[in-house]
């Protein structure tokens, strides 16, 4: 009897850990889904192409909505990817690419 409840905690540990395990995978897919926008984005940028870019923002944007577990850089990099959004419809190329580029360390961090 004491074997079948050990074994029966240690299923159910093994479970959690899994699970757990599967979670963080998820953040780190969606985290690296950010930055590789982000990267593109840049590099749209720097072709000056700010329609293109603004595409990869806003895919960026929305797959940081899927991170969770790291709201404080997630919220300061989304807020830099929206100041880069709005200097890129100024054409700013130097401004944009710096606050992408923000945004990038704050997505890396994760």
């Amino acid at each position: 009897m004491m074997n079948l409840i050990k074994k029966a905690v240690l299923t159910f540990t093994m479970a959690i850990s899994l699970g757990a395990s599967t979670v963080a995978l998820a953040e780190d897919a969606k985290a690296t889904e950010v930055i590789a926008h982000l990267e593109e984005a840049i590099a749209e940028i720097g072709k000056h192409d700010f329609n293109a870019a603004y595409t990869h923002e806003k895919a960026a944007r929305s797959a940081s909505d899927e991170i969770v577990g790291h709201e404080a850089a997630v919220k300061e990099g989304l807020a830099s990817i929206i100041k880069a959004q709005i200097i890129g419809k100024s054409a700013d190329e130097p401004k944009a690419i710096a606050e992408l580029n923000k945004a990038l360390g704050f997505y890396k961090s994760i």
